[in-house]
């Protein structure tokens, strides 16, 4: 699997060769403000390793799926958001708008319009948790 690709705009702005707004970078992921929030206060946690979607993770990814969930919390204090008005997931192919692996991190949940709230329901066909995914991770080891 390629690290990045070119014409991929998440490897571009992890790369800084796009314009974004990031709030947090570490070795593995990039954290950066969805130019489309649906509340207050929407982010995307970016694996810096090109990964199409969440659906594509295998068990050899564990250690940085496990990342990007710690990154949360990272997240959560950084930008004093209250973890219980807080919903972080994926979403689910077909149903991404970008082919490269982003959590949300949206707050406050009651902020979003009821479409929003729709768009990113938790535990839905198109809108997963992270103890979703973390699940299938475990059923491909």
């Amino acid at each position: 699997m390629e690290t990045h690709l070119e014409n991929c705009i998440f490897c571009k702005i992890i790369d800084n060769k796009a314009p974004s707004e990031k709030i947090y970078e570490d070795d593995y992921v990039t954290c950066i403000k969805d130019i489309n929030p649906v509340s207050t206060h929407h982010y995307l946690i970016l694996p810096k390793k090109h990964i199409r979607n969440a659906k594509e993770l295998t068990s050899e990814d564990a250690e940085l799926y496990d990342t990007m969930v710690s990154t949360v919390d990272k997240i959560i204090e950084k930008q004093c958001l209250e973890p219980t008005a807080t919903r972080t997931g994926f979403h689910w192919p077909p149903f991404n708008t970008v082919n490269h692996l982003h959590l949300h991190v949206i707050s406050p949940v009651n902020n979003m319009s009821l479409l929003r709230k729709f768009m990113f329901k938790p535990d839905s066909y198109w809108f997963v948790s992270t103890d979703y995914v973390k699940s299938t991770l475990q059923s491909c080891s």
